[in-house]
């Protein structure tokens, strides 16, 4: 191995080191908890708990794509919009190298093309709640 190899592997010890100590603890706590724990099944411990209220129907059911739906353009605009906050952090260092006004474009082309799957998403009807 070179020097510079051994120098990374060096830096990522430490990660190395947590994680395994983490999934080791994880699995020691999990472990103790099932073969200690009580276990004493009843029919009612084993039903779906409803907020007190009795069950009514099947504990699994169909639900809508539309929630999915909801939940995935949720996700997308948001993860979106945190490319916001880098943008932000630079755009100063790139204006004193003369950069500016490209920068500052492309960042008007990144949020219109979000408002293009925005507007989209809005006259398809996916962000109405029923």
């Amino acid at each position: 191995m070179t020097p510079e190899v051994q120098q990374l592997l060096y830096d990522y010890l430490p990660i190395v080191i947590l994680l395994t100590v983490s999934l080791i603890l994880a699995g020691l706590v999990v472990g103790l908890g099932h073969l200690f724990g009580p276990r004493r099944p009843t029919k009612v411990k084993q039903e779906p708990y409803e907020s007190g209220m009795i069950p009514i129907g099947p504990a699994v059911r169909r639900i809508p794509v539309k929630f999915y739906l909801v939940a995935v353009l949720f996700i997308l605009f948001d993860i979106e919009v945190v490319f916001f906050l880098p943008w932000a952090v630079v755009f100063n260092s790139f204006v004193t190298q003369g950069l500016g006004l490209f920068i500052f474009v492309e960042m008007l082309v990144f949020i219109a093309i979000l408002l293009v799957g925005y507007i989209y998403a809005w006259k398809k009807g996916a962000l109405e709640w029923e």
